[in-house]
């Protein structure tokens, strides 16, 4: 049987980098690898894929100190010298999974990172693999099995999407880690995940399907709730269109944020700009509706219907799970799932992987309906729902999960829910504790962002907990503006939540965190 031509592009790309190899000269390292140097070049040239892995390397060369400019993306710089080794995997007929490591010459902390993605993205994280490099990592990332920043490489492929959903990770992770012990003469002393978004959820996969990946994760911001998350941006974008005046453009969304403040920012003592708690906070749009006769600096009838819309959290009918909307305090991003087109993830999603009919349109969707086919038929395959951590705790593993509540891409509803089944299905809290932390952060907005404080290190206190025993209860966090820090913040563990004391309500020293 033929190859398909993606594939047949692939292999032939692979020979012509795997010719051009056996003649080009290793890039020679800067000083501070220069001890090394001829070892190095050799170890990083003769570096092979596993055994048990399918597939081919693509490059192996020794990369300078200083600047690095990848095939796609922008230069890199202040980077130490590496060994940069990248292969495609092919676990099945169907696969393309490209994957990449970076390995520093010099320096090596001794341990592992593999770093995330985000969205459909099927790209490398040049820039992660850079971060990690310099904390002293070896690093590694995949382009998931696929090139683009499209749900289209899911039409007709299920193997992709597995690829997408769990098995890249796992096979760059199992590939790593050999690369890892044969280019240094020995194991990563520790392999770490950090991701937010796609890659949060990535991490959660590692843990729920390979609890012997990875010795701790981070897990930011997950879309763990993929179908729900695609579900509710579509249920958002009918409720937005009901009506003629039910869109809600940036005057609305900035009204409303208002609103929310005004209702609920003093709830936790202090009044900064940002909800503390968003859960309980009670704002309805409906005091913001139009009264007589006014139609300036208000909302029409439609629009408080559309707002509410945002707010709540429909019910997947089939199994009774939430599906969780946005919160209050969020309202400055919801163009993401209120905007003037529907939420692209949402759409490729349920367009390539669901239907899989390039010509499907969101005005087809039916939540009642929709929503729970679309779960049903993902089976946790991108999904990374499954409560049943066990073996990853057993295995020693630590999982530090963290989430911005004004995030309008992914509900932050999502995580305490998730921490919670997690919690139901391992006996109680102070069990799951011992292993499983929740961070949500007041204010944050996606990822980063924000009106939030949201800078700061979950890898540092990952590697504090795995190697020293040292659960975190609070998380250092600033804000910064105009380069410059102007408000600092304890994030507190699930289920706390900041409350202020006394004193300056920008310094961290002035809150505690309390149980509700």
């Amino acid at each position: 049987m033929s190859r398909p031509r993606g594939k047949r592009r692939a292999v032939a790309l692979a020979s012509m980098v795997i010719a051009s190899m056996a003649t080009a000269k290793l890039l020679i390292p800067s000083a501070q690898g220069a001890q090394a140097l001829p070892d190095a070049g050799a170890r990083c040239g003769s570096l092979q894929l596993p055994r048990g892995l399918k597939g081919q390397m693509l490059q192996r060369q020794l990369v300078a100190g200083g600047t690095f400019q990848p095939e796609t993306g922008t230069a890199l710089t202040q980077l130490p010298a590496f060994c940069r080794v990248v292969a495609l995997l092919t676990p099945t007929r169907e696969s393309e999974i490209r994957v990449e490591a970076w390995l520093p010459i010099a320096q090596w902390n001794g341990k592992l990172l593999g770093v995330g993605n985000g969205g459909f993205t099927g790209s490398i994280a040049h820039a992660a693999l850079a971060d990690g490099l310099k904390r002293g990592y070896a690093a590694a990332s995949t382009n998931t099995g696929h090139e683009g920043g499209s749900g289209r490489f899911a039409l007709g492929q299920p193997q992709k999407v597995i690829d997408f959903g769990y098995r890249a990770v796992h096979e760059m992770t199992l590939a790593a880690k050999q690369w890892v012990r044969d280019f240094n003469a020995r194991p990563a002393s520790h392999a770490y995940w950090n991701g937010c978004s796609a890659g949060g959820r990535q991490g959660l996969q590692s843990a729920q399907r390979y609890p012997q990946d990875y010795d701790g994760i981070v897990a930011g911001a997950p879309a763990l709730d993929w179908t729900g998350r695609a579900s509710s941006a579509l249920r958002v974008a009918a409720a937005v269109r009901e009506k003629p005046d039910s869109m809600l453009d940036a005057a609305a969304m900035d009204l409303l944020h208002r609103g929310a403040l005004a209702a609920c920012d003093a709830d936790d003592g202090a009044v900064d700009g940002v909800i503390s708690d968003p859960p309980r906070c009670r704002f309805d749009p409906a005091v913001l509706q139009c009264a007589e006769g006014r139609a300036t600096a208000c909302l029409s009838p439609a629009q408080v219907v559309a707002a509410r819309a945002v707010y709540s959290s429909a019910k997947n009918a089939a199994t009774g799970r939430s599906i969780t909307g946005l919160f209050p305090g969020s309202e400055k991003g919801w163009a993401t799932w209120a905007g003037a087109a529907p939420f692209t993830t949402a759409v490729d999603h349920f367009r390539y992987i669901v239907n899989g009919d390039a010509n499907w349109s969101p005005a087809a969707f039916q939540f009642d309906r929709d929503a729970p086919r679309a779960e049903a038929q993902d089976a946790n395959t991108v999904n990374a729902l499954d409560p049943d951590l066990r073996a990853f705790f057993r295995n020693g593993g630590k999982l530090i999960q963290y989430h911005g509540w004004s995030d309008p891409q992914i509900s932050p509803g999502v995580s305490p829910q998730y921490y919670d089944s997690v919690v139901d299905r391992l006996g109680g809290l102070k069990k799951v504790q011992q292993s499983h932390r929740l961070f949500m952060v007041p204010g944050m907005a996606h990822c980063s962002g924000g009106d939030g404080a949201d800078r700061f290190d979950m890898l540092a206190a990952l590697e504090s907990w795995v190697e020293q025993g040292r659960a975190p209860e609070v998380i250092p966090a600033q804000r910064e503006r105009d380069g410059r820090v102007d408000r600092t913040r304890l994030l507190c563990a699930y289920p706390a939540v900041p409350r202020y004391q006394a004193g300056n309500p920008d310094e961290a020293t002035s809150y505690r965190c309390v149980t509700p």
